[in-house]
């Protein structure tokens, strides 16, 4: 087998750095993603992009920490580079804030990003309602810019795009030799997977320049979060909410929250909604699995359930998903010979 043919289904930001990173992985392959959405109409297109981890149950901590140490180290070298702009990934500073002491007051991340320390009593002063906090510098990435960042370099390492709705895997069969699964939601149709469901994520982008800092409170359902073009303020966590159209009176709450840490907010002009579907899962998956049917066989890699999750951790899930894709490839290229009786 010259070259092994490989279709990444899914065009988030989960497909695409799977994609790349498997450009950069597996020599002699070609790439091709497949999806409905592409950007800017993807769930990545809407989420906020800052690199604080969301903890997934049945992950190990220490499988975590490397996922968002590789994503973390990634995106650093790009806000250092001169592609920071066109990629849309700079530094931000802030501060996550607490009602009552958290259970952790040194999260397993705390090592990875820049400055991590406790706030002081006069910082602490900016939330009167609030007795503790984390001061520390992280990395926001702009889904709208890094999303058409990454299918540049995946058409630059010779990978194709192509609009076109999955219903079934075994479509892609017999034309594509290892089929990368990042569908999300989508899994639920094409796996028949109960077991990944929506998180409804209504956003608010709006207009507030002389907002620098990120306010994140307790577990991050309220949070105020500055970009390169706009401030993303947040949010809701509807779980089982298939509804992808803004709820004015979630509009309503969202800013009265935001305004109640930031009051300056109440100054904030050009008001958009936002709403996507958080694909999620108790248990991330990322796995291989041979499918068989009537004879045939399909290579396959899953790599999807993020949450809400998914740009913390994404460069260094995607490099994992590459690997189990070299393993099919290393496979497929040395075929174990069958007995002879």
């Amino acid at each position: 087998m010259d070259v092994v043919r490989i279709a990444v289904v899914g065009a988030g930001v989960i497909g695409l750095s799977t994609a790349l990173c498997i450009s950069k992985l597996v020599p002699q392959c070609s790439i091709t993603v497949i999806s409905d959405k592409f950007t800017p109409d993807t769930t990545s297109d809407v989420a906020a992009g800052m690199l604080i981890p969301h903890a997934y149950p049945d992950t190990s901590i220490q499988k975590q920490r490397q996922w968002f140490r590789e994503t973390f180290e990634h995106l650093f070298a790009i806000a250092n580079s001169a592609e920071a702009g066109h990629a849309g990934v700079h530094l931000v500073s802030g501060w996550q804030i607490f009602r009552s002491l958290p259970s952790e007051e040194v999260p397993f991340w705390a090592d990875v990003v820049l400055g991590f320390r406790k706030m002081t009593e006069a910082e602490l002063k900016k939330f009167p309602q609030h007795v503790f906090g984390q001061a520390f510098t992280t990395l926001k990435c702009e889904g709208t810019a890094y999303l058409p960042w990454l299918e540049k370099r995946i058409k630059e390492s010779g990978g194709l795009l192509l609009s076109r709705r999955i219903e079934d895997l075994w479509e892609l069969h017999p034309s594509f030799d290892i089929v990368v699964n990042c569908s999300g939601l989508g899994s639920r149709r094409l796996m028949g997977d109960l077991k990944i469901f929506p998180v409804r994520g209504q956003v608010l982008k709006v207009q507030a320049p002389w907002v620098k800092h990120f306010i994140r409170d307790e577990d991050g359902l309220t949070y105020v979060y500055p970009g390169a073009s706009d401030v993303t303020l947040g949010g809701t966590r509807q779980k089982g909410d298939w509804n992808l159209s803004p709820d004015p009176e979630n509009s309503r709450d969202i800013l009265a929250r935001c305004c109640a840490l930031e009051p300056s907010l109440q100054g904030a002009y050009d008001i958009k909604e936002k709403v996507g579907l958080r694909p999620s899962r108790l248990d991330l998956r990322l796995q291989k699995e041979l499918l068989a049917q009537d004879g045939r066989r399909l290579h396959v890699v899953h790599h999807y359930g993020h949450g809400s999750g998914g740009f913390s951790v994404h460069w260094g899930s995607a490099r994992e998903a590459a690997r189990l894709v070299s393993e099919w490839a290393h496979a497929l290229r040395n075929p174990t010979p069958k007995a002879k009786l």
